[in-house]
């Protein structure tokens, strides 16, 4: 097997481990359910888990548009007070890949 191959398979498999994680994190339901109901074992799901969250460091700064005029642009979203009280302001459009992977890294 080629080196191009295992690469393709790796990342196949990444992929389908990323979107295990995050159809549990939807479900609601606790981990052990989850990996029961679709046969897996909690051990490799912590492991893919906490993989994933190394491999993909995200970096954001506090970025902020216009004046004070600004201030109800944001309609209907929400926001986010952090414990450092900074904000994140949400809009009701945004795209929801991009609010999974900031939620992900703010839960790590």
């Amino acid at each position: 097997m080629t080196q191009t191959s295992n690469g393709r398979k790796s990342a196949a498999r990444e992929r389908d481990w990323h979107e295990r994680i995050a159809a549990q994190e939807r479900s609601g339901i606790s981990v052990k359910r989850f990996c029961e109901e679709q046969r897996l074992t909690e051990q490799s799901f912590y492991m893919w888990r906490k993989r994933l969250r190394k491999q993909r460091p995200m970096r954001f700064a506090l970025v902020e548009t216009g004046g004070a005029g600004q201030e109800g642009a944001v309609e209907s979203g929400l926001e986010l007070v952090l414990a450092t009280g900074e904000r994140l302001r949400i809009g009701a459009g945004v795209d929801l890949m991009t609010l999974r992977r900031v939620l992900e890294t703010l839960r790590a």
